[in-house]
């Protein structure tokens, strides 16, 4: 799949823009505070509905203006597609070949991308937060029900929180709604567990041989899923259920002191061991990066296997922070294959034949041009 073309309107520090990119490597120069990044994000927000740098979707609307909009035509195996999503102080509207979509569920998902940006070096060494917004944006962009469910696990959890809450402050003294919210959000945990299982063992296939690649066969990386229940990858829901159901059980006392939920995926962690060491707590800065950037190329592989098409890749500032082996490592597995978009302030200093024949874009002040390709 790819973008064929972009219509920004009122977006950040654009405030009417229109360009059509090629399906190979789309290289956008600019110099710092120009828009390039802001770029990157009107393609991610456009197949996400949200941004990968703010929550608040205010921040992305141009200053004074109502509502920004960004409009997109992606090509797929089965044609061409137009998507729009309008962003304003009421809320999202989103639409998929002009047809409104009701639930944003059911909108992303309709084009694929993944984001590698400096932050994602964070991936490895950031908090356990970092990791399962990692793990749910990904599952979400292939599966609509795991991001139903994930919604429903949060509300649920919300509910269980403010009673727990109000149980401590004595506010309320009757255990049995506790009960009742306790199994719900098992159900929806076990449910959860199961869908992040799978998708940790197809990140490990997947991650496994390009870690190796980079590691010129010297390391080996494994991924492992850390619940905060003892639960059995190979039982069924309602076994995963009756765990999470004695976990709570064992933990009522303590949560009800704490007037908050101690376990469940919400408080789950991935943990990525290189020759069997962790990497966050012994892993070199290299060693993490070179995880980190074997996540991000899986992700590639995982999309690609679970849809039947590659996703759209926005390298956002990256490239300069890998060495040169890690560069040529990157581009090369991309080459020919997936579209992609990369933001630098200069393409001096990165031999490779892939930028080489790129498409190139200037930005500057809200605006951009074409250069000449290479």
């Amino acid at each position: 799949m790819h973008i064929q073309e972009l219509k920004l309107t009122n977006y950040r520090n654009y405030s009417s823009l229109t360009v059509s990119f090629e399906n190979k490597v789309n290289v956008i120069i600019g110099e710092n505070a120009q828009g390039k990044t802001n770029m990157m994000e009107a393609i991610y927000v456009l197949a996400m509905a949200k941004s990968h740098r703010t929550s608040n979707d205010k921040d992305l609307i141009r200053w004074d203006e109502e509502y920004a909009k960004i409009e997109g035509r992606v090509v797929k195996r089965g044609g061409s597609v137009p998507m729009q999503l309008v962003l304003s102080k009421k809320g999202k509207t989103a639409k998929i070949n002009h047809l409104e979509q009701r639930k944003l569920s059911q909108y992303i998902g309709a084009v694929n991308v993944i984001m590698f940006a400096p932050e994602d070096l964070n991936l490895v060494k950031g908090s356990p937060q970092v990791r399962r917004r990692f793990v749910d944006m990904e599952i979400g962009q292939v599966s609509a029900v795991y991001l139903h469910d994930l919604s429903l696990y949060q509300k649920i959890l919300q509910q269980r929180n403010h009673y727990l809450k109000q149980l401590q402050t004595r506010k309320q003294h009757d255990r049995t709604m506790l009960d009742v919210l306790t199994q719900q959000l098992s159900e929806a945990a076990a449910k959860l567990y199961r869908k992040r299982r799978v998708f940790t063992n197809q990140l490990e296939k997947w991650a496994q041989p390009i870690h190796s690649g980079i590691s010129r066969g010297l390391e080996t990386l494994t991924i492992q899923y850390k619940s905060t229940a003892d639960v059995s990858e190979d039982a069924d829901l309602s076994k995963m259920t009756d765990v999470y159901l004695e976990k709570f059980d064992a933990i009522k006392e303590r949560e009800i002191e704490r007037g908050t939920t101690l376990a469940g995926p919400h408080r789950d962690d991935l943990q990525f061991l290189v020759n069997g060491r962790d990497v966050q707590t012994f892993g070199s800065q290299g060693q993490q990066r070179t995880t980190a950037l074997s996540l991000k190329l899986a992700e590639i592989e995982l999309i690609h296997e679970e849809i039947g098409e590659y996703p759209i890749l926005l390298l956002d500032d990256v490239l300069s922070e890998l060495d040169d082996y890690r560069q040529s490592h990157l581009l090369n597995t991309i080459q020919g294959r997936v579209q992609t978009f990369v933001t630098t302030t200069s393409v001096e200093g990165i031999d490779h034949q892939t930028l080489k024949e790129a498409a190139a874009y200037r930005v500057a002040s809200g605006g951009l041009e074409t250069n000449e390709s290479g």
